[in-house]
């Protein structure tokens, strides 16, 4: 049994060696990578292939999800990997039951448009996940949630950034379904009640990437250009000298070669 003393004694210094990362720099082909997985990710929905994911892939993209930065480091996250057939076939009814629903919610001339996209690859995907946020891990007190509370659902997307982006690295295709009953998707996992679905995810090598976004290929929205949505010192603010700066340099970037 310790002694008060050694229970309370102060942590082991580590050495700098171990703290520090010993190869921080990226060089500029890495730093291009990271951009190009950036630019050239798209929400994939009708290109899937049924080729199967090999373990040490996903291995490496669920990796990648897991070290996702996370409030107070509570990591809130799960993984649900869903293979079966059954299983997806049941979620997939859901998806077309909330399909139905959603095409009501749109102005007429927009119907035919969103009856025609293709908006999941339940089936045609090899893998599904379901991420998950664990609202309760490490109890009611967490670092960095003490006054925002919705900071650990915040962290649960960014693993879902995470695993997008490695999955593009890896020539993976991601696409997230969010035209689901909450209700419905947690009987059809067994998610109990006090666990929140983030995201589910379809996941599996495409035939094609598409150049550039379908919503924005299909007319749907446009992107909004990045100098729109600059403010600075507060909300509106206009740009002094400084700001005009960046807006310009903002200009000239050209996103990566798709």
């Amino acid at each position: 049994m310790s002694s008060p003393t050694q229970a309370h004694s102060a942590p082991a210094r580590i050495d700098a060696r171990e703290r520090f990362q010993t190869d921080p720099q990226f060089s500029a082909a890495e730093r291009d990578a990271v951009y190009r997985a950036i630019h050239t990710r798209r929400d994939v929905r009708g290109e899937f292939l049924p080729d199967p994911i090999p373990d040490e892939v996903l291995a490496r993209v669920l990796t990648a999800a897991h070290h996702a930065p996370s409030v107070g480091f509570m990591q809130p996250w799960d993984f649900i990997v869903v293979r079966s057939r059954e299983v997806r076939a049941r979620i997939h009814a859901d998806f077309l039951a909330a399909h139905a629903e959603a095409e009501q919610m749109f102005d007429e001339d927009k119907r035919a448009t969103y009856r025609n996209l293709k908006l999941e690859g339940i089936l045609e995907s090899p893998v599904n996940i379901c991420i998950t946020c664990d609202r309760s891990r490490h109890g009611p007190v967490v670092i960095g949630r003490t006054h925002i509370g919705a900071m650990d659902v915040y962290s649960a997307v960014c693993a879902v950034q995470n695993l997008w982006l490695a999955a593009r690295a890896e020539n993976l295709g991601v696409g997230w379904v969010s035209i689901l009953h909450q209700q419905a998707l947690r009987a059809a996992l067994g998610i109990p009640p006090e666990i929140v679905p983030i995201a589910y995810l379809c996941v599996g090598y495409v035939r094609d990437f598409h150049a550039r976004p379908e919503l924005e290929a299909a007319g749907w929205l446009k992107r909004v250009p990045l100098p729109q949505l600059l403010h600075f010192d507060g909300w509106q603010g206009q740009a002094d000298a400084a700001g005009e700066g960046l807006a310009e340099a903002v200009r000239q970037v050209r996103p990566f070669p798709r």
